[in-house]
């Protein structure tokens, strides 16, 4: 089957980097961005064009959500699969005569971040069951955990994921940025980072909260919000908030 990936974003470089390391041929990728294109064909050994888009059976586009439904205009061939990668978006977003599908894997990515591919959940839709066949046949290649999910699922599970990675990163920016202003290193606080994810590998998250709100010590609390101003005074206030009523304080 012959397979393009569209996009030159981490998204797009992960993805073919997985298909290449699992023996799954790639016949382009195709972008945009010619430097980015450039680095990722010459690192992963795969041809790219920022103009010409090769025939293929299976599209997959790895670009933001704000850029899907433009970036499919560019497939015009009918007998086709093409999915996107994104995990708000219908497959319906697609905007072509093609079979629409989602190819979505729950994951953070960065091109400088090595990753273990066969871990990474993949979420698929397809219109029917010879392409859900299809797809869940080449994402089982790559990972260990393959998963069918339609849009309304696929949007709590997006949701979810921005709880637990995205905010979750936020924090450790302002984290970095108190540190920062004190001269303590930010590398000190990492053991503790570590143990508090490695913990709810074992323990439900709830039951491993720790910390002044849960214990409502509220002279901590206070001497905090002392220390703090801007958003991070807002963070802390709504985030300790958020304990509170969690275990009824």
């Amino acid at each position: 089957m012959q397979t393009v990936i569209i996009g030159s974003g981490n998204v797009a470089y992960h993805m073919a980097k997985a298909f290449t390391m699992k023996g799954i041929p790639l016949a382009q990728i195709f972008g945009r961005n010619e430097k980015e294109l450039s680095t990722i064909s010459k690192e992963i050994n795969i041809p790219y064009s920022t103009e010409t888009l090769k025939d293929a059976d299976l599209y997959i586009i790895c670009v933001s959500d704000n850029s899907v439904e433009e970036v499919s205009k560019i497939i015009t061939k009918k007998d086709c699969l093409v999915a996107h990668t994104s995990g708000s978006l219908p497959k319906e977003a697609l905007a072509g005569e093609y079979r629409k599908s989602s190819f979505y894997p729950l994951q953070t990515f960065s091109k400088s971040k090595e990753l273990e591919y066969e871990k990474i959940p993949f979420f698929i839709e397809t219109e029917n069951e010879e392409d859900q066949k299809i797809l869940f046949d080449l994402a089982s290649q790559i990972s260990e955990n393959v998963m069918k999910s339609n849009h309304e699922k696929r949007k709590y599970i997006h949701l979810t994921a921005v709880f637990a990675c995205n905010f979750v990163n936020h924090l450790f920016s302002r984290a970095k940025e108190i540190s920062d202003s004190q001269n303590i290193p930010f590398h000190y606080f990492l053991p503790l980072i570590d143990e508090t994810v490695g913990k709810i590998h074992e323990i439900e998250p709830k039951l491993a909260q720790t910390g002044p709100a849960v214990r409502n010590d509220i002279r901590v609390l206070q001497l905090h919000e002392q220390l703090l101003k801007d958003e991070s005074l807002d963070i802390y206030k709504t985030m300790n908030h958020s304990i509170q009523k969690m275990y009824e304080l």
